[in-house]
């Protein structure tokens, strides 16, 4: 027999004991079992970036084992929000409706994110005023993770500029270039 799926990986492992039952109770245990991650950013509402690995994504029937999820992760609320391209370029599009300005000064501390610079250091520099939504801090420390992500499942590919791209246009448009 071929073996297949065979990955060459560290992983870190928690001991867990599971009796076997019938099927719907075993189940249930099943379902009750933490959640696994990292915290890999803190905001400073309480709430944290956390990355959980392996994501599961598959490209052409193969699983890409260096993916992982971002969440959003509230403590208080025990919640994990698997926040997308899609919802934070909406954020952001919302805030340009309330605030221009705001959102071009939001969008140019994406560039430098996307550019390589680390979040904390830049907003230990600049502040940035919310007009409207989520948290602009959020949403710049999970996109460092969701672009970090991109760049690990499409390493010959365009990575982190396949998001940048509609961001990227929403800041010129807004600056009018």
């Amino acid at each position: 027999m071929a073996r297949r799926n065979i990955y060459k990986h560290s992983i870190e492992l928690k001991k867990l004991t599971v009796k076997n039952s019938e099927r719907y109770e075993f189940a249930k245990q099943l379902e009750n079992i933490p959640y696994r991650g990292y915290e890999v950013e803190d905001i400073t509402d309480g709430r944290k970036i956390v990355i959980v690995k392996p994501g599961g994504k598959q490209a052409w029937g193969k699983m890409r084992k260096e993916d992982y999820f971002v969440f959003i992760y509230n403590p208080l609320e025990q919640s994990l929000w698997q926040i997308t391209h899609k919802q934070i370029l909406e954020d952001l599009k919302q805030k340009a409706e309330k605030d221009k300005n705001c959102t071009i000064k939001i969008l140019e501390v994406f560039e430098k994110v996307y550019k390589g610079e680390e979040p904390d250091d830049i907003l230990k520099e600049i502040s940035l005023v919310n007009p409207i939504g989520e948290n602009p801090e959020a949403l710049l420390k999970a996109y460092k993770w969701i672009w970090g992500q991109e760049d690990v499942n499409y390493p010959k590919g365009k990575g982190r500029e396949m998001s940048w791209a509609g961001l990227k246009e929403l800041l010129e448009n807004l600056k009018g270039v």
